[in-house]
Order: structure tokens, then sequence, then C-alpha cells
């Protein structure tokens, strides 16, 4: 039977749509294959994932979002392709805690099982920035409210016991509301679809910003980013490995990565590493040349 594709470019809507580059939109073909790999084990998360992705509802509210960071706010983004990548990267994370025997706290506090985990990992992060449509602030508020009808309305399709949907969604809202770094991680959940967030900071994304004319610190610093790799760890179970074209990069790796894993139920599971490449060149890559004052935002000028 041949397998149903999940990307973007497979399953279109109808109306605002914020288009991705081709670099990106790579990344996004490489997170659902990623995630599909892992949830090959997980029945019930590959249910939840199969519908999560083909759901109108859901599919609008990604676009809106992206709408909304990327077109009027000139942010990354913040749509479907940004979510699966946080999906992948928070599943990923999930199998190397679970090598190293370490539970997250759905399963330690007998919750339930590790497929009701990877449920609970794989809904946070594809609904964990739809709230942007709202407004930028607040966004993970917004996100969770967003959320709770979705919830409610798949959900019942994989559980019958109210009890068990009912926790299964908590720890989802927990892990959407938490996932930004302005609110303390409390379960190991949050933190894990939090440090995946921030693991999407590759040049990619910061590419349409860039194009609407962006050059805050945010775009620029993921200009720099060439790649972003989650291995198993040398001292500890989870390594993440970024790799910069230029140092401005470290502004994405301390600011934005660092803040969500400092101060985390993983700070002591992760460790970071960031180089610039190629390592042996004393220069950087130029990533901005001129900018010049437009009315009140700066903009790249050749």
């Amino acid at each position: 039977m041949k397998q149903p594709r999940f990307t973007s470019k497979d399953l279109k809507n109808v109306g605002i749509e914020v288009e991705v580059p081709e670099g990106y939109a790579q990344l996004e073909e490489e997170a659902v294959n990623a995630i599909l790999e892992v949830l090959s084990k997980y029945p019930k998360a590959m249910k939840m994932f199969e519908m999560l992705v083909q759901d109108d509802e859901v599919r609008a509210d990604w676009d809106i979002a992206n709408f909304i960071a990327v077109k009027k706010l000139k942010y990354n983004d913040h749509g479907e392709v940004h979510a699966k990548i946080v999906a992948a990267s928070a599943l990923k994370m999930y199998e190397l805690l679970l090598e190293s025997n370490i539970k997250p706290d759905f399963v330690e506090y007998g919750g339930g099982d590790y497929d009701d985990e990877a449920l609970i990992l794989v809904s946070a992060a594809l609904l964990h920035d739809i709230g942007n449509q709202i407004y930028r602030g607040n966004h993970p508020l917004h996100s969770s409210y967003l959320a709770i009808p979705i919830l409610d309305r798949l959900l019942p399709e994989i559980y019958d016991d109210m009890e068990k949907k009912t926790e299964v969604r908590g720890f989802i809202l927990n892990a959407i509301y938490a996932h930004d770094a302005d609110v303390p991680d409390i379960t190991i959940e949050s933190a894990l679809v939090g440090i995946a967030d921030a693991t999407d900071m590759t040049k990619g994304r910061g590419r349409m910003a860039f194009d609407l004319g962006s050059t805050s610190i945010h775009v620029v610093s993921a200009l720099s980013i060439d790649s972003v790799l989650i291995a198993k760890g040398k001292e500890k179970p989870i390594e993440i490995i970024i790799e910069m074209s230029n140092s401005s990069g470290i502004f994405q790796v301390e600011e934005t990565l660092g803040k969500k894993v400092v101060g985390s139920p993983l700070e002591d599971y992760i460790e970071i590493t960031a180089m610039v490449t190629p390592v042996e060149a004393d220069y950087d890559k130029r990533i901005v040349r001129v900018i010049r004052l437009k009315g009140r935002k700066f903009t790249t000028a050749e």
C-alpha cells in the first residue's frame, strides 16, 4: 500500500498561503520522514499525526498564524513547516532520552505508555504556534485556547476513557503554553517541545523575513545557521550541534536555544556545541553588506 504524503505541497488548501523557500521545504520533507520513522512503532501517535496534518481547521490555523508572523510582523516562519520540524526534533530527543532510560513525566507518573507520550509530543509541537494568528504577544496562551476544541474533536477518535483523554489533553496544553522561554517549564514534555522549537533556527527559516526586508538580529542570525543536528551526546543523553557560517549565529544559540535549555527539566541531559565553519578559517561569511533606514525600519541595500 502506498504511503500517504504529509508535506505542505501534497496537502494544499485554498486561501491564504505563505510560500516557503525551496531549502526550507526540503527540511519539511526530511522532518516528515523523521516523524513517520519514529511514529511507526506508536500507532496512537501516528493516527493523531495523520489526523492533525490533514485537518482543515489545523491547516487554516497554520496558514493564518504564518501570515501574521511572516507577512505582517516580518518574523521567521511560524507555520506548517516550522511545526513539523519542531515535532521531528521533539521526537528525536524523546527517543534519545529513552535510550538513556529517562522517562518523561506522563510515563514516569503513571499517566500512560510510550505511545501516549509520543502522541502528546507530536500534538503539542504541531499546535504550539497557532496562536500567532491572534497576536504575537501572549501567543502561547492563544495557542492553548485554540487547541482545546481541536483536541476535544480529535482525541475521542483515540481515547474512549474520559479521564485518560483529559489527562493527555492536559499534558498537551501544558507543553503548548510553556514552549516559550518566558514561561518556565515544569514538565519534561514542555521542555522537549520548547527546546525543539528553538532548534528550528536554520537559514531557510529566516529567508522569508529577510526577503521581505527584515534585518533584525533574529533574521540575520538565523541566516548564518547552516545546520542543526540532534545526536546522542558524549557526556549527556543529547547533544545539539549547530554549524554556522557567521558568528552572528551565536545570538540564536544563546538567546533562543540556550534560554530554553538552562533551568529546564532537561538542563542536565543536553549539551550544546556551536561552531563557525569551516573551523580553520579566520573570517565569517558576510550576511548583510549594507542596511539603510527607510521610514521607521532598516532594510537591506545593495
